[in-house]
């Protein structure tokens, strides 16, 4: 009986040891989740601010990018996009809202980056349509149809007769496209931006970088989006950059993909 009682006295004793010994290797995790290099650091006001990527030592993608603006801007916005991703649609016209908007001001940098899943069983062959539809000149326009016609497409079995129906609505030459779509030329450039997404640690699309840093989802709208990206260009101002005078003209005048 004697024993039973001590047995039952030592027992609380346990479980408030077992606590201890949780609490302590939960705080310990805390600790060196915090100690863990990312993208996120804190300001003096609390708030907090996301520090750029290294963009530089990522792979470099497909050369020269499917790219809007001019290349000398001082600012960069990059964005890693799914042609059967919803939100990379719904995010499409805000996009071309940003570029018409900043113009010359930005450069706009559009990577491929089809996810390999299997409600994107079409997303790698359509960035090959793409960069296909690029070797002549239209890739903005065969990535506008393709966003803008997301459901059509994606639903169709004969998904690759309507995009040869888009190449000839845009006056291109679809023997030479459908030729282009099955070479290496166009796939190996898909390759590369998915190089690139991956050196990055792109998990998911849309994503977006301003200047290397990645911008929330809850930013993916115009008024967000211009808001960072006054506040990237009022940075450069205070900091005296300013585009270089012989500033070449907006790459969408340059051949592969930016018209």
């Amino acid at each position: 009986m004697a024993n039973q009682k001590k047995k039952n006295s030592t027992l609380p004793i346990a479980i408030i040891g077992i606590v201890l010994v949780v609490g302590l290797i939960g705080a310990w995790a805390m600790f060196s989740n915090s100690k863990t290099p990312g993208t996120n650091t804190q300001t003096a006001n609390g708030n907090t601010k996301k520090t750029p990527v290294s963009t530089a030592v990522a792979p470099a993608g497909a050369t020269p990018p499917n790219m809007a603006g001019s290349p000398t801007a001082l600012v960069t916005i990059e964005e890693f996009a799914d042609f059967q991703c919803p939100t990379c649609a719904s995010t499409h016209p805000v996009m071309n809202e940003i570029k018409s908007v900043y113009g010359s001001r930005i450069k706009f940098i559009f990577r491929n980056y089809p996810l390999a899943i299997p409600a994107h069983d079409k997303s790698y062959e359509a960035a090959v349509a793409a960069e296909a539809a690029g070797v002549q000149g239209k890739f903005w326009d065969m990535q506008n149809l393709l966003f803008t016609n997301q459901q059509a497409w994606t639903a169709n079995p004969n998904y690759k007769q309507i995009w040869n129906e888009y190449a000839q609505k845009l006056g291109i030459d679809v023997d030479k496209f459908q030729s282009d779509m099955a070479g290496l030329g166009a796939k190996s450039r898909v390759d590369e931006d998915l190089k690139r997404g991956r050196g990055l640690n792109v998990n998911s699309t849309p994503t977006i970088f301003v200047n290397g840093v990645s911008v929330e989802a809850k930013d993916f709208n115009v008024n967000s989006l211009r808001q960072i990206i006054d506040g990237e260009l009022q940075k450069a101002t205070a900091a005296g950059q300013a585009p270089a005078a012989n500033a070449a003209a907006p790459a969408a005048s340059s051949t592969n993909s930016n018209k």
